[in-house]
């Protein structure tokens, strides 16, 4: 059994409690990490408080020598830690073992992007003040608090981490649950790198007990959260800063406007729906077309759809099991309430535990639950709508606002319908997703708030600071 510890102030912690992590393939126990107390949690927080303007003070070009150690340990390891990660999350080998190494391009940019951080030279001339000059630099903005989700427990820890050590803050990082042996495993690779103490905390234990405790900690500047709506929500009441940058739920519609390319429409449905057994708050959630395309779409699905692999991860299946049994009876309701109203299940509806095939629903309508609630699974909804506007308002009326897609060969109308949808980001032609790293992503409504990606996140985890000389 693997067994991990937390780290704080590059001490390992065996306080002799521990949570046990499942492994979601057998629901069996996967490994344990350290479950911290209250205290615990404070002294991660004063650590980093007490290592940050040191390392502040490390010029960007050493910090960024030191964090390369750490990153190059990253990639000599990362067939173990693809396979840690696909034992706890159930993602199989080879997606685990892409998330590993899209990280480590993701730091190499991120490097790269932080040299070009310049700060910004101003004259007071044309505001009529000659006799000034301003320079103002990007600054860290102190102690960042950074909460990794399950379903990419490695890209998107390190995505806010790494911003965030380069740019002169200090880290504490409290992965999901599901997600706490890679995150925890880390704590060995930071102190063979030698970094210096207390840049770099990781913290775990029950979310019940020491959730409020890690959000509310006054000594945190800034919060990185990606998660559920539900935890984004309270850490929005409850944080101890209201500098935030939130990644919550999505429910994003794929708009087909034509029939002219519907088997790339389709793979890219298909594929944006069901990855990662459609735990991703960027997939495909529900698909919004005419009558007329639909009859000529859904074949083409199904038959996509049923071509799925599904089994275990280290078999390297499409569809591996959903994160635990809860979540399958979720996605199990929202299907099981869309056929008592009248959808019909073209393909899927079966089930072993927490295992689920994946499920097309079509004849959808905007009373089931489904159309609007997000599954977080592998479950799509056809929803037939016959007037463009109604297909428009329906894709907008939902409660979030994080991705969509449109799928029309005439590039004008794709366009013109992209800039009516309301949501942080529209693609053309093809599916939603995060990346790449370097692009913007954001979402509004309840999908949250602020803006990742590589240059973003440096400068979320920045502030400006000036200087005006007077002369």
């Amino acid at each position: 059994m693997r067994q991990y510890k937390a780290l704080i102030n590059n001490e390992l912690i065996d306080n002799g409690q521990w949570l046990e992590i499942m492994n979601p393939a057998t629901l069996e126990v996967a490994g344990k990490v350290s479950a911290l107390s209250a205290e615990d949690i404070n002294k991660a927080f004063s650590a980093a408080r007490n290592a940050q303007q040191s390392w502040e003070e490390v010029a960007l070009l050493d910090r960024i020598a030191v964090l390369k150690k750490f990153r190059d340990l990253i990639d000599k390891n990362k067939e173990e830690i693809a396979q840690v990660m696909s034992e706890e999350i159930a993602k199989n080998l080879k997606e685990s073992l892409t998330e590993v190494v899209r990280t480590i391009e993701l730091i190499d940019y991120t490097f790269e992007e932080a040299k070009r951080m310049e700060p910004l030279a101003l004259t007071g001339e044309g505001m009529g003040a000659k006799n000034k000059i301003g320079v103002f630099s990007r600054v860290a903005k102190g102690v960042v608090l950074a909460i990794s989700p399950f379903n990419y427990p490695f890209n998107l820890a390190l995505a806010k981490i790494i911003p965030a050590l380069v740019m002169g803050n200090t880290v504490v990082f409290k992965p999901a649950t599901a997600g706490s042996l890679v995150g925890t495993y880390l704590s060995e690779l930071v102190l063979e790198a030698k970094m210096p103490k207390g840049i770099f905390n990781i913290v775990t234990g029950r979310g019940r007990e020491i959730g409020d405790i890690i959000t509310s900690n006054p000594e945190i500047d800034m919060i990185s959260f990606t998660g559920s709506v539900g935890i984004g929500n309270q850490i929005r009441k409850m944080g101890s800063t209201t500098d935030l940058v939130l990644e919550l739920g999505g429910k994003d519609p794929a708009i087909v406007l034509d029939d002219l390319n519907l088997e790339k429409y389709a793979d890219e449905i298909v594929n944006g729906a069901f990855g990662y057994s459609g735990q991703r708050c960027t997939a495909v959630k529900r698909v919004l077309t005419t009558n007329e395309i639909a009859d000529k779409l859904v074949p083409i699905l199904k038959s996509k759809v049923e071509a799925l692999s599904v089994g275990m991860p280290d078999e390297n299946s499409f569809i591996t099991p959903v994160i635990d049994e809860k979540s399958a009876d979720f996605i199990q309701g929202l299907i099981d309430n869309a056929k008592d109203m009248g959808a019909k299940v073209v393909c899927g509806d079966k089930r072993e535990r927490n295992l689920m095939w994946p499920t097309l629903l079509d004849n959808v309508n905007v009373d089931m639950r489904v159309a609007w609630e997000e599954p977080f699974g592998p479950v799509l909804p056809v929803i037939r709508i016959d007037s463009y506007d109604e297909m428009i308002k329906i894709a907008n009326e939902s409660q979030f606002g994080l991705q969509a897609s449109v799928f029309c060969q005439d590039i004008s109308k794709a366009i013109l319908t992209a800039k009516k949808i309301k949501t942080g980001t529209v693609n053309i032609n093809s599916r939603p997703q995060r990346g790449p790293d370097s692009f913007p992503f954001l979402g509004i409504k309840d999908s949250g708030e602020g803006v990742q990606g590589i240059r973003e996140s440096l400068l979320s985890m920045t502030r400006y600071q000036g200087m005006v000389i007077n002369y």
